[in-house]
C-alpha cells in the first residue's frame, strides 16, 4: 500500500476511492450524509438528518451518527464542538481552520490556524503540549454584535 506525503484527504469526488481502499462500500446513505455535510458547511447530526431526509426517508438518526463516525474514521469529515449541544461536522476537504463563535448571533467565522500560531507556540514551549487546531473553538462576541 502506498502512502502519500500530503496530509490532506483526497478531493471530495474521490470518496469512493477512499472508502473502497479501506474496504467499505459507498452506500446511498453514506453518500447522502457526506453530500449533506459538504452542502451545509457546519452542521449537527440533527441538521444533517434533516438535509438527508429531504432526499430519503429511509435514513434515521442512528444511521446518521454511525455514518458520521465511519466517515470521520476514514478522514472524510471532521467534527468540532462549537456549541454546548451536539458536535458540528464539516468536510475534511476544507482546509483546517479555527472556529470563532459569537455567543450573541451564533455566527461562525473560520480563521486560518496561523492566527493562533503564537498561542500554539507558547503552549508548546511552556507545557510541551501539541494543540489540535482543527478542534479549537474560541467563543466571544463578533464585531457586528460588539458595536
Amino acid at each position: 500500500m502506498t502512502h502519500h506525503a500530503h496530509e490532506h484527504p483526497p478531493p471530495a469526488g474521490d470518496w469512493q476511492a477512499t472508502l473502497r481502499s479501506k474496504g467499505y462500500r459507498l452506500t446511498p446513505q453514506r453518500e447522502l450524509v457526506l453530500r449533506a455535510v459538504e452542502r451545509l458547511g457546519h452542521a449537527t447530526p440533527d441538521e444533517i438528518l434533516g438535509a438527508v431526509r429531504e432526499e430519503s426517508q429511509a435514513v434515521n438518526v442512528s444511521t446518521v451518527y454511525r455514518t458520521l463516525e465511519l466517515l470521520e474514521e476514514l478522514g472524510l469529515v471532521r467534527h468540532a464542538h462549537i456549541s454546548d449541544r451536539a458536535p458540528t461536522y464539516h468536510s475534511a476537504a476544507a482546509p483546517e481552520h479555527v472556529h470563532l463563535v459569537c455567543r450573541e448571533c451564533h455566527g461562525i467565522t473560520e480563521v486560518s490556524p496561523a492566527v493562533v500560531e503564537p498561542l500554539v507556540a507558547s503552549v508548546r514551549s511552556t507545557y510541551g503540549f501539541e494543540t489540535d487546531v482543527g478542534h479549537l473553538t474560541v467563543f466571544g462576541t463578533c464585531g457586528r454584535c460588539a458595536s
